[in-house]
C-alpha cells in the first residue's frame, strides 16, 4: 500500500471517528432527556420537577424528531417503509441530473466561461508565472527529471525493438508519392516555385560569368578538339592559337546563355517558364495517379526502412543522441533545462511588456475555452450524470454520511437544546396564563 492510500485511509477513519462521537453525543443527550423525564414524571411534576418535566419532554420531542429528519434523508428510520424517507437513495436519479445541469449551466455556459476568463487575464497570469525564476526553475528540473526517465526507456532492448517496429509499419502505410504531392502543390501555390526557379537560374548565371568557369570551359573545348579532330587542330594552330579561338568561344557561350537566362528572368511568360509549369504540374499528377511512380517511391521507402545499413546507420545516431540528451539531463546544471528555463523567462517577460501580445493570446485563449466548453458540455453532463446514477445506494449513503453526517448532527444536538428550552418558555407561560 502506498503513501497516498494509507493517507486516504487515515482521512476516511478520522471523519468515520468524527462522525461517531457526534451520534454518541446526539444519542447520550435524548438519553438524558428521557431520563429526565422520567424522573420528573415520578415526582409527580410538581414545583420545580415541573419545569424539569417541560424541558425534558419538549428535549426528548425535538431530539426524536431531528433524529427523525436526519435519518429520513439516508436511509428508512427503524426500517419502516415510511413515505418521504430514504431521500438521497430515493431521489439519486434527480439529484443526479439536477447537479449534471448546474455544472453545464454554471461551470460549462460558454458566454459566462468566456467572461470569467476574460476577468481573470490569463494571458498575464502566465506572464506573471513564466518571469517568477523559482517557479520557472521547480518547473524545468521536474521536466528534466521526467525527460530523463523517457529517454532511459530506450536503454530496454524491447522497448527499442517495438519502437522499430511501429516506426516500420507507420512507413508502410505512409504513402509517400501522396505526401510529395501535397508538399509540391503546397510549394507552387501562388507562383512560389518560379521563386525557386529564378533564385537557380541567377545561381547559374553568377556561375557561368565567372572567368574561372570560362576559363576551365575554354580548357575542356581544346581537349575534346585536340582527340576528336587532331589534323584540323593542327592546320588552325598554323594560323591562329587554337586555346585564344576557344576562349573566344567560351565567352561567347557564356554570354548567349546569360542573355537566355536573362530573358526568362525578365519575362514572366517566358516559353522556358511555361514548360516548367506544365512539368510540375504533370509530375504531380503523375505522383497521385500513376502507379509505377508510386510504385518506385514504395521500392525506395522499402530498401529504406529494411536495409541494414540504414538501421544501424539510424541506430548509430540515436544512440549517440540518447547518450549526450542523457548525459546533459542528468547534470543539475544541465545547458538544454537552462535553455528551456530561459525561453521560458523571456515569454514571461515579454508578456508582461507586450500588451499587444497579451490581448492576441488572450483572444485565442478566450475563442479556444468557449469552443472546448460549447463541445464538452453535452458529454461531460451525461458523464457526471450517469456516474452518480451508477453509484451503490450503499456507496453513496456512506460517502455522503460522512461528508456532511457531522454537521447534521449538530442539528440533533440543538434540537434537543433548543426543544428543552422552548418547553420551559411555554412551561412559564402557562404558569403565567393561571
Amino acid at each position: 500500500m502506498d503513501r497516498l492510500e494509507i493517507a486516504m485511509r487515515d482521512v476516511e477513519d478520522a471523519r468515520v471517528g468524527a462522525l461517531s462521537r457526534m451520534k454518541w453525543v446526539a444519542a447520550g443527550l435524548l438519553a438524558a432527556a428521557l431520563a429526565g423525564l422520567a424522573l420528573a414524571s415520578w415526582q409527580g411534576g410538581e414545583g420545580g420537577w415541573g419545569w424539569l418535566q417541560s424541558f425534558c419532554e419538549a428535549s426528548a420531542v425535538g431530539a426524536i424528531a431531528d433524529w427523525f429528519a436526519v435519518v429520513a434523508l439516508f436511509r428508512r428510520p427503524l426500517g419502516l417503509p415510511l413515505p418521504h424517507t430514504a431521500i438521497l437513495p430515493r431521489s439519486k436519479a434527480r439529484v443526479a441530473d439536477g447537479l449534471a445541469h448546474f455544472v453545464r449551466d454554471h461551470f460549462l455556459e460558454p458566454t459566462s466561461l468566456v467572461l470569467r476568463l476574460a476577468e481573470l487575464d490569463p494571458a498575464r497570469r502566465l506572464g506573471d508565472w513564466l518571469a517568477d525564476p523559482a517557479r520557472v526553475h521547480d518547473w524545468v528540473a521536474e521536466g528534466r527529471r521526467w525527460a530523463l526517465k523517457a529517454v532511459g526507456l530506450f536503454d530496454d532492448e524491447r522497448m527499442r525493438r517495438a519502437t522499430l517496429e511501429l516506426i516500420v509499419a507507420q512507413a508502410r502505410r505512409w504513402n509517400s508519392a501522396a505526401t510529395a504531392a501535397e508538399v509540391l502543390t503546397l510549394l507552387t501555390q501562388g507562383g512560389r516555385h518560379h521563386e525557386l526557379l529564378d533564385a537557380g537560374l541567377e545561381k547559374i548565371g553568377g556561375f557561368l560569368a565567372e572567368d574561372e568557369v570560362k576559363q576551365r570551359v575554354s580548357e575542356l573545348m581544346v581537349r575534346h578538339a585536340r582527340k576528336e579532330w587532331p589534323k584540323v587542330v593542327g592546320m588552325v594552330e598554323l594560323v591562329t592559337p587554337v586555346a585564344r579561338m576557344a576562349d573566344g568561344l567560351a565567352s561567347r557561350l557564356s554570354a548567349s546563355v546569360l542573355g537566355e537566362l536573362r530573358d526568362v528572368l525578365s519575362q514572366p511568360h517566358h516559353p522556358v517558364r511555361q514548360r516548367y509549369d506544365k512539368w510540375l504540374a504533370e509530375f504531380i499528377e503523375r505522383l497521385r495517379d500513376d502507379e509505377s511512380l508510386i510504385a518506385a517511391f514504395d521500392r525506395v521507402k522499402e530498401r529504406a526502412i529494411t536495409d541494414p545499413a540504414v538501421i544501424d546507420y539510424a541506430g548509430g545516431v540515436w544512440n549517440d543522441i540518447k547518450r549526450l540528451l542523457q548525459a546533459d539531463l542528468a547534470d543539475e546544471r544541465s545547458a538544454l533545462a537552462e535553455h528551456v528555463a530561459q525561453a521560458m523567462r523571456d515569454v514571461g517577460d515579454r508578456l508582461r511588456e507586450d500588451a499587444s501580445l497579451r490581448a492576441s493570446l488572450n483572444e485565442h485563449l478566450l475563442s479556444a475555452a468557449g469552443t472546448i466548453a460549447a463541445n464538452l458540455r453535452a458529454g461531460v453532463t451525461t458523464h457526471i450524470a450517469q456516474t452518480i446514477k451508477d453509484w451503490d445506494d450503499r456507496q453513496l449513503v456512506e460517502q455522503l454520511e460522512l461528508s456532511v453526517g457531522r454537521d447534521l448532527q449538530f442539528i440533533r444536538i440543538n434540537g434537543t437544546v433548543v426543544g428543552g428550552l422552548a418547553g420551559l418558555a411555554l412551561h412559564a407561560l402557562r404558569l403565567l396564563l393561571q
